[in-house]
This record gives C-alpha cells, sequence and structure tokens, in this order.
C-alpha cells in the first residue's frame, strides 16, 4: 500500500520511482495512479483513503504493507494525528494583521492562548504563528491539541531500512543516472501541461521544466537533482528518526528478511505494545508539520 505522496499522480512514473507494471502484477499495489496531476492530494485526503483500504483489506484477511517515503502520510495513516480544517476569510485577517501590526504581535496573542504551542514554534516563523491562530479561532481548542501523538490508531509495527550515508549517495546518484536513461525528460515534456501546483512540487520535475525552458544544461540539472534527492535522503532519516517505534535494520545484511519477519513475530505476539504505548511520553514533537 502506497504511502509516497507522488506516487498516486498518474503520469509521474519515472520521477518517482514508481513500481513497474510487472511488480504491480505481481504483488497487488494499493493507492497508486489514482488522481490526475492536476488534482492536489492533501495529508488528510490521504488519510481518509489509507484507512479505508487497511479496513478493506483486514476484512479479507489481507495483512497490509504499508510503504513509503513520505513520513507525515504514513503517520497520517496509522496515528493519532487529526487535520484541523481552513478559512480563507480568517486566514486574510490574519495575514492583513501581520502586515499592520507585526509578527511578534501575533506571536504574543498566540502565547497567551496555547503557551505549549508557542513554547514549540519559532517566532520568526509568522506563517506558522497566522496557521496555529487560525486553528483556535476555528476550533475553540487549542493548537497544541492537533499535535501528532505517536500512538497507533490502527495496531502496527514498523520497520526501517538503514543505509550508511557513501552507500545511500552512491545509489541515489545511480538512481539520478537511471532516470535519465529510462526518458524522464520525456515524461516531464509529456507531462508538464497538466502538472498542478502540488504535483510539479514533486523532486526532479522542476529541474527538467528549467532544462526544457534552457535555465541550465542537462548536466546541472541532474546533478541538481540529485543534490536535492541527498538531502531529502537525510531529512527522511531525520523524520523517521524520530520516532521510536520504529525497528531500524541494515538494509544490505544479508539476513534481512529474517529480521523482519522476526521483528513481525514479536509484534503478532504484542511483546513491543508496552513500550510502544509510551512512545509518546519521551519524543519531541515538531508542531508546524501539519497541514490539511
Amino acid at each position: 500500500m502506497n504511502a509516497d505522496a507522488y506516487q498516486m499522480y498518474r503520469g509521474m512514473d519515472i520521477g518517482t520511482a514508481k513500481a513497474s507494471a510487472e511488480e504491480q502484477a505481481a504483488v497487488p499495489h494499493h493507492l497508486i495512479d489514482i488522481i490526475e496531476p492536476e488534482d492536489t492530494m492533501t495529508v488528510a485526503r490521504f488519510q481518509k483513503l489509507a484507512r479505508q483500504t487497511i479496513a478493506d483489506l483486514q476484512a479479507r484477511d489481507v495483512r497490509p504493507i504499508l510503504v513509503g517515503g513520505s513520513g507525515l502520510y504514513a503517520r497520517a495513516a496509522i496515528d493519532d494525528i487529526t487535520f484541523p480544517g481552513t478559512d480563507s476569510d480568517v486566514r486574510k485577517r490574519l495575514e492583513e494583521r501581520e502586515k499592520t501590526e507585526g509578527a511578534g504581535v501575533l506571536f504574543d496573542e498566540l502565547r497567551d492562548k496555547d503557551p505549549e504551542a508557542a513554547a514549540r514554534m519559532d517566532p520568526r516563523n509568522p506563517r506558522r504563528t497566522i496557521r496555529a491562530l487560525e486553528v483556535i479561532e476555528l476550533t475553540g481548542k487549542p493548537y497544541s491539541a492537533s499535535l501528532p501523538r505517536y500512538r497507533y490508531v490502527i495496531p502496527s509495527v514498523q520497520i526501517g531500512l538503514d543505509l550508511d550515508r557513501p552507500n545511500l549517495d552512491h545509489r541515489i546518484d545511480l538512481r539520478t543516472k537511471q532516470m535519465y536513461d529510462d526518458g524522464f525528460i520525456k515524461e516531464v515534456e509529456r507531462i508538464r501541461p497538466h502538472l498542478g501546483a502540488t504535483a510539479v512540487r514533486a523532486l526532479g520535475y522542476q529541474q527538467v521544466i528549467d532544462l526544457l525552458d534552457g535555465i541550465w544544461d542537462v548536466n546541472e540539472a541532474f546533478a541538481d537533482i540529485a543534490q536535492k534527492t541527498k538531502r531529502l535522503a537525510r531529512k527522511q532519516m531525520g523524520w523517521f528518526g524520530r520516532d521510536p517505534r520504529i525497528h531500524w535494520l541494515q538494509a544490505l545484511n544479508p539476513k534481512l528478511v529474517d529480521n523482519a519477519m522476526a521483528i513481525i513475530a514479536h509484534a503478532d505476539a504484542g511483546d513491543y505494545d508496552p513500550i510502544d504505548a509510551r512512545a509518546d511520553e519521551y519524543t519531541q514533537h515538531h508542531l508546524g508539520d501539519i497541514a490539511a
């Protein structure tokens, strides 16, 4: 079951390293190619789709395997996370106040209304402050009430694959070259007229668009893709590394599958339940990562 934010878009195949048709035929895949690139997939929308898919599979005695690198999407599927709505009028009014009164005034207001949220936010980031005040006004609850919890709402076991940095960087370089060899430039040419504001943010697509527009040459474009992919990989490791419930395994260990199956067996026996239930007590959360 896919939890990659961009593999849900039809036609974005090479750039997102989507499973091939043969791979998808060998093992049933879910939540891949479900929306057009003009459309917008939000985390809140994905959460509903993912939980319904999980329920449907479990009703047929199928164990769902959630796979992907989009940390917030994966957590939205299985964790205690809510996504407050938005109101353009409220947002606009707060933005006007930020211009006229200053970001400091808004942050002081947030500190008065929700000290917990303010203590975990950067006062130099007015966009986050505005979002927090918007949620407070819309819900009547502190913004910190929407803090994601490291608490399963769907019983799960998480396994992470670890790889040393030189090996990871080398594989990213190989993947970037493979994207070129597989025809990524042609993919972007074909899909460019249909890329919406969200889909175009997928790593690599803007670089090739700039290449097609003559902003830089092919070597510069693909070098930038590789560099930004390495940066994204480090960011993802930081995101997943904050979750104490993840069992990390060496990706190149010859006994990887055996080790993973052993972890799953322990999870099925409930061996991890006591410590997983307390994960939220000793984990530092980062407010501001949550968007509708």
